[in-house]
């Protein structure tokens, strides 16, 4: 790993075992790229990768010169309207009305290690031997703003974190109106796009489409990443698979409204942008201030998609994710909600807790319903205190008695929001983000709080930290169930209004941040409705977030996997829920419920009580098998094997870093009568080690690595001919697990 710079030539070489950047000064003073893509040798200069033509119609640079236009170039940076008639990266609007710019370099840095972003989010080294940084440092010579670019190359993967920060040196007042994380100019536009939409309950599908002339885009307007995109995109060239080719994924770590983009000139080059969105984003810029990008991440990769996603898997388990649940397993838990939503008491909330406890689960989660007059979803957000009448020794009460049966305790909050019907609203009515003489739209009956406020912030800490500091909670559940409306704060003038969406955001970073900071051993799991919110940026501060509000395993088969193309699964809440299951009617086995959700951070979220005397011994098997196999299955290294996105199967699988365990999920959607015989190919395997494969206990038999990669686990079962003829009846929403484990020649356990 290494960063070069030639100050003769005035180029950029950024490089490691797998990958090349390189950047030069361009003759107006500006940044051109010229290469990104698989490593090429150092050792040469690559100047000869700008070019520069006379094109008709074109504007250039220089006067008497007809070679330099920005339309025509890749720039790293790109700014409209001098020459270049792209989207740009920047946009800042000055006193003269003027939103022209020109960031000329002035001089570099490099530096061992990655500098620590404040006030955000972001990816850090452990060692300063874990990646290289160089910081550009540009200037406008006329409204003297600085703007400094970040670049860190991490060692050993094709990963480029990108951030910019702007200060102004100037005299006068700017207002940013655009400030992207990561502008990349590419010479071509032979891409695939895939972007990752959905809704409440179906969130994170993957949709593929070429690229095309024109925009292509995703984004959030909505305070939040969303359900509806995630704040990540992949381009992969069109022979991409799962296994070969190039690919590049584009990540930012940020939880507000974003912005990812890919325009496609009519001379085919390709310009990505990521960042915070630029509508309804309007950043006033002091003399003496500065302002700070969030991070994007670069993942490239020439050995196909999941590497690419392992990579982002690694990097963000390890180096995004902090504190003390960072490397732990994490603990089998069940949650009250749909057990008895808001119908509970203490008695009915420790007969469940009991019941759990025999099962083997190891932490009881009280959900929402336990504060103020929170009878119902109309009143009581915003009063963090415990209702007596329902838990007459409040949360360190329940939490000793939860602890005496050896279990530990979680608690549920939505500290954003609050409800008109609350003593919170009552007292502060002006707290609430909302215009002056304008609706006040609802959500589920409550209004978000105007976190943008350190006053708001400072207040919800306080009821937080209180319940926190009795030392009775080792888990919180963090919600947020509505997206904004009315953005608007009492606290800004009117020319800062357009900082309130972002100002939102660094409000619940502080709340997060003091909260974790003060609390390390408290285990945080971000929620917003389920996926609304399943984003790098909270993974900072949370290392699991709830997936989707949908808990039917079929449902969660298609979010789990689709969550897989960026995030790891120790980051993947996901529980064994009722059934018929509450978001779909649908009946689903208990099995196959608990063989998707072992793929993640694992729970329960039904009423165990309601359950069979064999529907519970199965519940314990589950639980134990779990307990035996959650640091393979939360922290090895997943595959994608088949995408239950293209036909009637699904699969995937994990596997220890020493490759001698691995865990194999199978599951068919419908049953099909007769079907032909069919085998499942796995990967990640030792092609020379003997392993043993068993499920439910029974072993299948002894195969070599290369026989179950490029062979596959025969996966017939009773279906494949006659009826009659089957060991085990099979029905729709079947699954299968195999476990494999190395064996030596001699036949012992490796």
């Amino acid at each position: 790993m290494s960063i070069i710079y030639d100050e003769k030539l005035k180029t950029f070489h950024l490089f490691n075992e797998k990958f090349s950047y390189i950047m030069k000064v361009l003759p107006n003073g500006q940044i051109g790229n010229l290469y990104c893509g698989r490593k090429i040798s150092p050792k040469k200069d690559y100047s000869y990768l700008l070019e520069t033509v006379s094109r008709a119609m074109a504007s250039y640079v220089f006067e008497k010169e007809t070679t330099l236009s920005l339309e025509h170039v890749r720039q790293e940076y790109g700014v409209y309207g001098s020459s270049d008639y792209r989207f740009p990266a920047v946009e800042i609007l000055q006193k003269n009305g003027s939103r022209i710019s020109d960031f000329r370099f002035q001089s570099c840095r490099i530096q061992p290690g990655k500098p620590k972003l404040s006030g955000l989010p972001a990816t850090y080294t452990e060692d300063n031997s874990e990646a290289e940084t160089l910081i550009l440092v540009l200037k406008d010579p006329v409204t003297e703003i600085q703007l400094e670019l970040f670049y860190t190359l991490f060692s050993g993967a094709g990963i480029l974190a990108r951030s910019a920060r702007f200060i102004n040196q100037g005299k006068e007042p700017v207002h940013l109106l655009k400030a992207m994380s990561f502008c990349l100019d590419l010479p071509d536009c032979q891409y695939d796009w895939i972007q990752f939409s959905g809704a409440w309950s179906r969130e994170r599908h993957p949709r593929e489409r070429r690229l095309e002339q024109g925009i292509q885009s995703v984004g959030s307007m909505r305070g939040h990443s969303s359900h509806e995109h995630n704040p990540f995109i992949i381009l992969k060239r069109p022979n991409t698979d799962e296994f070969q080719g190039e690919v590049m994924g584009f990540s930012l770590i940020y939880s507000g409204n974003f912005l990812a983009q890919a325009e496609v000139d009519t001379h085919d080059t390709t310009r990505v942008l990521l960042g915070i969105h630029p509508e309804w984003f309007d950043w006033k810029l002091e003399p003496g201030e500065e302002f700070q990008t969030p991070e994007a991440v670069m993942v490239y990769t020439d050995r196909g998609i999941n590497d690419m996603s392992q990579t982002f898997h690694r990097l963000y388990q390890k180096r995004l994710a902090r504190g003390y649940w960072r490397d732990r397993e994490r603990p089998i838990l069940i949650n009250n909600w749909e057990a008895t939503y808001f119908d509970f008491n203490e008695e009915k909330l420790l007969k469940l807790a009991k019941t759990a406890k025999e099962a083997g689960i190891e932490l009881f989660v009280l959900d929402d319903g336990w504060f103020g007059k929170r009878c119902s979803d109309q009143a009581g957000l915003g009063d963090w205190k415990a209702n007596p009448e329902r838990l007459p020794q409040g949360i360190p009460g329940l939490a000793a008695k939860i602890e005496n049966l050896g279990m530990k305790f979680g608690l549920w909050f939505e500290p954003e929001m609050v409800n008109k019907d609350s003593d919170l609203y009552r007292e502060h009515p002006d707290w609430i983000l909302s215009v002056p003489e304008r609706n006040q739209c609802h959500g589920r009956n409550q209004y978000v709080l105007d976190f943008s406020r350190k006053e708001v912030v400072d207040r919800i800490y306080e009821m937080m930290a209180e319940i926190l500091k009795s030392g009775a909670v080792s888990y919180i559940k963090w919600d947020m169930n509505r997206s904004i409306t009315e953005c608007w704060s009492p606290a800004l003038p009117a020319d800062r209004q357009g900082e309130v969406f972002h100002r939102y955001i660094l409000g619940v970073y502080d709340l997060y941040e003091r909260l974790t900071s003060e609390f390390p051993k408290v285990l945080f799991e971000s929620c917003a409705s389920g996926g609304a919110r399943f984003d790098p940026g909270i993974l900072y501060y949370a290392p699991q977030g709830w997936t989707s509000d949908d808990t039917d395993a079929v449902e969660r088969l298609k979010i789990q996997y689709g969550t897989s193309y960026c995030y790891p699964t120790s980051s993947i809440g996901a529980h064994v829920s009722a059934s018929p299951n509450h978001q779909v009617n649908r009946s689903t086995p208990l099995s196959t419920r608990a063989n998707v959700a072992c793929f993640g951070t694992f729970g329960y979220e039904l009423d165990l009580n309601r359950m069979t005397d064999q529907e519970l011994a199965q519940v314990k098997e589950q639980v134990d098998f779990m307990k035996t196999w959650r640091k393979l299955l939360q922290f090895g290294k997943f595959y994608r094997l088949v995408s239950p996105f293209e036909g009637n199967i699904g699969a995937w699988m994990t596997v220890s870093e020493n490759q001698n365990e691995a865990i194999v999920g199978w599951y068919r959607i419908l049953n099909t009568p007769n079907p032909p015989y069919t085998r499942l190919r796995l990967a990640g395997l030792d092609p020379e080690q003997l392993y043993q494969v068993s499920e439910d206990g029974e072993v299948l038999g002894e195969f070599y690595g290369d026989e179950l990669m490029y062979v596959g686990i025969i996966t017939s079962d009773g279906n494949f001919g006659s009826s009659s003829h089957a060991k085990k009846s099979r029905c729709d929403f079947e699954s299968r697990l195999f476990v494999i484990t190395g064996k030596t020649d001699s036949g012992s356990e490796k």
